[in-house]
């Protein structure tokens, strides 16, 4: 059987005006959650590599501190990415170890969490190939997008979208 392919059908365009309407902060503890719901994909498989778990502490530490080194953000962002290359197939590990990269560069650039969203939905898809994977993405996009309206403290009854 083959494996299908990912990809997101159409722009979220709800979801992208939220991003943009967003601070920094709420998208990198966005980000975070987002990956955090995934990365046991990664640590079931690779308990011993840290990196993309160092990556999200790496986040959450600016989140609370504010504290930003480029040299401390680049560096866990990167080792993150290196991990996920060191996955030798396309699979949920590999995506959740790249959805923590992005995750960690939202310190740096805010849109990142968006990449970091669609890493995450990509896990997903990867985790469900054999089992209606179009229906977990769909009620993970849902999550994410029902989190973030939580996050900015928006009211979600003003924001329904049909997945």
């Amino acid at each position: 059987m083959k494996k299908p392919t990912f990809s997101l059908n159409r722009k979220d365009k709800a979801l992208e005006t939220l991003v943009t309407d967003a601070d920094k902060q709420t998208l990198a503890g966005w980000a975070f959650a987002c990956t955090e719901r995934v990365l046991p994909f990664f640590e079931g498989l690779y308990p011993d590599d840290k990196r993309p778990r160092e990556a999200l502490a790496t986040l959450q530490e600016w989140i609370n501190t504010g504290h930003f080194s480029m040299k401390v953000i680049r560096g866990a962002a990167l080792a993150s990415h290196a991990a996920a290359r060191e996955v030798e197939e396309d699979n949920a590990a590999r995506s959740a170890a790249r959805a923590a990269g992005q995750a960690v560069s939202t310190a740096h650039v805010k849109e990142h969490a968006l990449a970091a969203s669609y890493y995450a939905l990509q896990a997903v898809f990867r985790n469900n190939f054999e089992n209606k994977p179009e229906e977990a993405v769909a009620a993970e996009r849902e999550w994410q997008f029902h989190n973030l309206l939580t996050q900015l403290g928006k009211d979600l009854q003003q924001n329904q979208v049909n997945y």
